[in-house]
């Protein structure tokens, strides 16, 4: 190598080091980071990833800004496979996604590009129980009359608790729920229900009681979609109340586990580690803001902390279930979807 490569390639090994020895407040000054949504604007998802962009700069060391894009598709899988494979690895990008999103490569039937493994969870703001709720006027206006009565319900798609769901439903419990996909978020479904395009959703319930189509009476809750009931909506049975079997409950319980993981923000695999550990300390301190807390009331969000190491937990015990009953129950799932 002559002198001037030997300059060059020693500038270049400084010029790394440099970068590499960077802290996170260095590496984070002046940059914005960019909180992907895999939903439509105005769903509880956006809301809650608005308040946090709002707040968590004052968290985040080197105060970088903050801003929200929303990638809708396919109930979130579009943005989760891009979180997987294409969106920065820097730290400079983390997103918003469906509970449903960590167990698709395990259990569901679509084609995903992540390991949900290797993604790096950093927790999520609130738990909430799905419910299903139909319009006032729908033939199934009750858990048992879905036996015998069908419910045409919205959905967005596969993975979203909006269509997965009512698919599994349907397949563990002969539920006549039939599913229209393509909507973009929940609250697009909950317009599409006052204009009487679909009859139903099944949806987390904090999402449905902020929305006029619920307020106004237009859709009245018929059950809890869950394998035990939530204090707050004890006049509603749970789904999980009508398994007849050792292996339907099983099933349910298997899958409504994605309940306990909330609304999952992630970041993608690679981030270097001491950004990994400051993005994950400024969400949770965020989480513990008064002043976030008071916006999230006065929008009618319910701040319910998940931490990221509860999150991982979660994700890596279901990941642990026998193979065995994986693969009925993927089999059974994937003949509802």
């Amino acid at each position: 190598m002559n002198a001037a490569g030997s300059i060059g390639f020693a500038a270049a090994l400084a010029f790394a080091t440099s970068a590499h020895a960077q802290t996170p407040a260095e590496f984070y000054k002046g940059k914005t980071i960019s909180i992907a949504v895999g939903f439509s604007a105005g769903d509880g998802t956006d809301t809650w990833a608005r308040l946090i962009a709002r707040h968590m700069p004052a968290h985040m060391p080197g105060a970088p800004a903050f801003t929200v894009v929303n990638t809708p598709g396919a109930g979130s899988l579009l943005l989760t496979n891009q979180l997987g494979n294409t969106q920065p690895k820097d730290g400079t990008v983390f997103g918003a996604i469906n509970r449903g999103m960590p167990f698709e490569p395990l259990l569901g039937v679509a084609p995903t590009q992540f390991d949900a493994l290797k993604f790096n969870w950093l927790g999520s703001p609130d738990q909430d129980t799905a419910v299903c709720a139909a319009r006032a006027e729908a033939p199934a206006q009750s858990l048992a009359d879905l036996k015998d009565r069908e419910l045409i319900v919205g959905a967005t798609g596969s993975g979203a608790d909006t269509a997965t769901i009512p698919a599994v439903l349907r397949v563990v419990l002969g539920l006549k729920l039939r599913i229209v996909t393509g909507y973009p978020g929940s609250r697009d479904i909950l317009l599409a229900i006052e204009r009487g395009e679909v009859q139903g959703i099944c949806v987390n319930y904090d999402s449905l009681t902020r929305e006029p189509v619920y307020r106004n009476g237009v859709a009245r809750i018929l059950f809890q979609a869950a394998s035990k009931s939530d204090a707050r909506l004890t006049q509603y049975p749970v789904a999980s109340s009508i398994a007849s079997s050792p292996y339907e409950m099983q099933a349910l319980q298997l899958f409504f586990t994605r309940a306990e993981i909330g609304r999952p923000f992630v970041a993608p695999p690679g981030v270097p580690a001491d950004r990994l550990a400051a993005l994950r300390q400024a969400f949770a301190d965020t989480l513990q803001d008064p002043e976030l807390k008071a916006d999230a009331e006065t929008v009618g969000l319910n701040l319910r902390p998940v931490s990221a190491a509860e999150t991982e937990n979660i994700i890596r015990r279901v990941y642990a279930t026998p193979r065995d009953v994986v693969e009925r129950m993927k089999r059974m799932f994937g003949r509802g979807l």
